[in-house]
């Protein structure tokens, strides 16, 4: 029998993660998802079989019933916990996956927090073209500090440029 394995963990490395399956994902637009992750909206799903692989996320009681999970090191959003569903129902951050593309919101809850620009978003226009290659330029000298998108042996700080590129 073969069990999938789903990872994923924080912007530092001191959380990782592995689950082995993903029920409901979602975009939720309450005011507390908004501070929590410091955005319009949190995008979370469901994640069954978790297992903390390195680390644990620090909790934050945000409500009567719920504790949101982060990384005590860099701070990254990391879960959603209802009392009482402990049970494998806890709410992973789909950008703390290693392929969050791979997960794509089916719903979207808590509307009527929702910002009131929100439908614009996708018709924001992009970069102009003449300044695309001064941001690319800028793109390049930047050397990125941030765990790889996959499991390592090594910790925070202790993974290698060429790690962290793959």
């Amino acid at each position: 029998m073969t069990t999938t394995r789903i990872t994923g963990g924080c912007q530092c490395g001191a959380v990782r993660f592995a689950c082995t399956s993903l029920g409901r994902a979602s975009i939720c637009h309450c005011r507390m998802c908004q501070k929590a992750f410091g955005s319009f909206f949190g995008p979370l799903v469901s994640a069954y079989g978790l297992t903390w692989t390195r680390g644990a996320p620090k909790r934050f009681r945000s409500s009567n019933k719920i504790e949101r999970g982060f990384c005590a090191d860099c701070g990254t959003p990391l879960t959603y916990e209802v009392d009482g569903r402990r049970d494998g129902g806890i709410e992973i951050a789909i950008g703390a996956f290693d392929d969050p593309a791979a997960i794509p919101p089916t719903i979207q809850v808590g509307v009527e927090a929702r910002m009131p620009w929100f439908h614009d978003l996708a018709d924001l226009p992009g970069r102009p073209p003449e300044n695309e290659a001064k941001s690319m330029a800028f793109q390049a000298t930047i050397v990125s500090y941030q765990h790889p998108d996959h499991d390592t042996d090594r910790g925070p700080g202790q993974t290698t440029p060429d790690e962290r590129t793959h």
